[in-house]
């Protein structure tokens, strides 16, 4: 039994009591279940914006889900178009301590030149190590 329903059956009580409509008494008790019918007609309004708010909640949640998957789907994307690239090597310039990152076509020109100092780096492909530990 819900809130209005718990109010008409304290109406509905209160008139077979048969109170003298003048009576302080009778008075105090219509006035409560009057405030109490109010209370009731607002908290069904309040119940009824809450369940709205909820819908709109949940619309905005599946389309931030959407949006999530646009995302991430797109970077799982771009990590597998990482492991197709070209190796990428490193080596410090000797003049100004600088890392340098380079790839594969640049071994095969046997030098690199320095993009922060200018020196030409000159190195042997054979030197390069593969990244793989000695047994």
């Amino acid at each position: 039994m819900g809130v209005s329903e718990k109010v008409a059956y304290l109406k509905g009580l209160m008139e077979g009591l048969k109170l003298d409509e003048n009576s302080d008494s009778a008075r105090i008790f219509r006035a409560v279940v009057d405030v109490l019918d109010e209370v009731s007609s607002k908290l069904e309004e309040l119940a009824d914006e809450v369940e709205e708010l909820g819908d709109g909640l949940d619309v905005v949640s599946d389309d931030l889900s959407d949006v999530e998957e646009l995302i991430y789907d797109d970077e799982d994307d771009d990590d597998d178009d990482d492991e197709d690239d070209e190796p990428v090597y490193a080596t410090t310039c000797p003049e100004c301590e600088e890392e340098i990152l380079f790839d594969e076509s640049y071994l095969e020109d046997g030098a690199i030149t320095c993009p922060n100092c200018g020196a030409k780096l000159e190195f042997d492909a054979g030197d390069i190590d593969s990244g793989e530990e000695d047994d």
